[in-house]
């Protein structure tokens, strides 16, 4: 074989290798689910979505039946209507990563077929730097929730997301008078939120590091999402590296999601999932 034919078809085995690996990396997404939960926190019980520091259900991103903000139950129900009602939303507002393994146990009691798990905001977002839940707990905990969830739905499909950027929370409203007096007020994520103005070393250093824990989580989701096996799947970042703007933002705590926020991660989530 000549040289060139040769390098030819090493170069074309590799690619076939690596589009094979590609493309079977997932199982089937299969035909959409007929009962889902969600799992996580404020975020996913659509915290302030609607209300004064109140959980608005209705405009979660993940099982929520609001139109305006199109949910992922939303859009499997127009294509499989038996999933109508068994829309579980087993999230609590300001739960860490410890309450996962309990919030996988509930839906593995209601027999679901899709899972959306959201939950780490509030291991990151804590009073100071030092309380954040370390990136070894974080782990522990994701792997056992995974872990029940796995033994008892066994063919459910799992869709794990990616904390949002809450860095990205401090630039864009940072020279909000409003919103740095309600940081302060409520002593809302202080690890990240603090002294929003300054521009000193040792403010910019600490929010690098909140920012970096983030990541470490996040990366800690994908890896943990990948030894699963092909029932899971991470949203590559999706959340995390979306460029959401102030006016997304709930303006009763500048902090969580409002309706518009909700939908944007309803779509950009769901876009980066099973695709039903």
């Amino acid at each position: 074989m000549r040289p060139v034919r040769r390098l030819f078809v090493l170069v074309a085995a590799v690619l076939a290798a690596l589009l094979g690996t590609a493309t079977t990396a997932y199982a089937d997404a299969g035909p959409p689910p007929s009962a889902m939960a969600s799992l996580g926190d404020s975020i996913t019980r659509g915290f302030n979505a609607c209300g004064w520091f109140v959980d608005c259900t209705s405009r979660s991103w993940s099982t929520g039946d609001n139109s305006g903000v199109n949910s992922h139950y939303l859009r499997i129900r127009a294509k499989n209507p038996a999933i109508a009602g068994r829309n579980h939303n087993d999230a609590r507002s300001g739960a860490k990563i410890a309450d996962l393994p309990g919030q996988a146990a509930t839906a593995v009691g209601q027999g679901v077929g899709y899972v959306t798990i959201l939950l780490g905001a509030n291991d990151a977002c804590t009073s100071s730097e030092a309380t954040m839940t370390s990136v070894a707990a974080y782990r522990a905990q994701v792997d056992a929730a995974l872990g029940r969830i796995k033994a008892g739905l066994p063919n459910a499909r799992v869709f794990v997301i990616s904390v949002p950027d809450i860095k990205r929370l401090w630039f864009v409203l940072k020279d909000n008078s409003s919103a740095r007096n309600t940081w302060g007020t409520f002593n809302i994520c202080q690890s990240m939120l603090a002294n929003p103005t300054s521009t000193a070393a040792a403010d910019n250093a600490r929010r690098d590091r909140v920012r970096q824990r983030v990541v470490d989580f996040n990366t800690q989701l994908a890896q943990a999402c990948a030894a699963y096996g092909g029932n899971c799947r991470f949203d590559g970042n999706a959340a995390f590296n979306y460029p959401f703007v102030a006016g997304q933002v709930s303006t009763w705590d500048y902090f969580h999601p409002n309706a518009s926020g909700q939908q944007i991660l309803a779509s950009l989530t769901y876009d980066a999932g099973f695709g039903w």
